[in-house]
């Protein structure tokens, strides 16, 4: 079956029956208290409910049964580090938030799912230090150098979710064979599926990468 993709605001998913901190575990409430903004917060629990629903949907079964996990390789602490399901160890998930929209991604392969919101003076700050030489060369001629920075950053941030690269390493990937135009964007990268687009709705933009051609689905 192909990895499953949703895309929603926080607000529509906290108002789901029975989504909200319920779902979480000790471990991720503790984590949610910490943030000072209650809008902060609610992406958080929005994404952690959000991942569960996608993970649920793959499996046939509810969000309720299913207990998310963070644990650090090197410090082997609860609460982050690569996101899984503990009882179903055969699904890899993936999830991210911005302001006020969240993504989640889960499949039998590898997946991961990013989704970044325009920031002022990201392209100028950061482009140099994670585009290759091509994308920066396509940056350049682009109508849009700050949405098609973020698709090449969508894209770059969703590999390192799947352990393909590490943000010392985002400069040595180059990706400029992929279109930038279009929305949605398919395409293949090293055997890698990578689906980008615009989310107009929400002001964002928003990458997948997985070994499978994934499937977007509404909430």
């Amino acid at each position: 079956m192909e990895p499953l993709v949703v895309v929603a605001g926080s607000a529509e998913v906290l108002a789901r029956p029975g989504a909200g901190e319920g779902l979480l575990t000790e471990v991720e409430r503790g984590r949610a208290a910490r943030f000072r903004k209650d809008s902060t917060r609610d992406d958080f629990v929005a994404a952690h409910v959000l991942v569960r629903e996608c993970a649920a949907r793959l499996l046939g079964t509810e969000a309720a049964a299913l207990t998310l996990l963070q644990l650090c390789p090197d410090c082997e602490q609860e609460g982050h580090g690569r996101p899984f399901i503990a009882d179903h160890p055969e699904v890899q998930v993936s999830l991210s938030h911005g302001r006020g929209v969240v993504a989640a991604a889960a499949g039998f392969g590898p997946v991961g799912v990013d989704v970044e919101q325009p920031a002022r003076g990201l392209v100028a700050e950061v482009a140099e230090r994670v585009l290759a030489p091509a994308e920066l060369a396509v940056l350049k001629e682009h109508p849009e150098p700050e949405r098609a920075f973020l698709r090449f950053w969508v894209r770059k941030e969703a590999l390192i979710k799947i352990g393909r690269a590490t943000l010392d390493t985002l400069a040595e990937l180059d990706l400029s064979a992929v279109p930038l135009d279009g929305s949605p964007v398919r395409g293949t990268w090293e055997g890698l599926h990578l689906l980008d687009w615009v989310d107009e709705a929400r002001g964002a933009v928003v990458g997948v990468v997985a070994a499978e051609e994934p499937r977007l689905l509404e909430l």
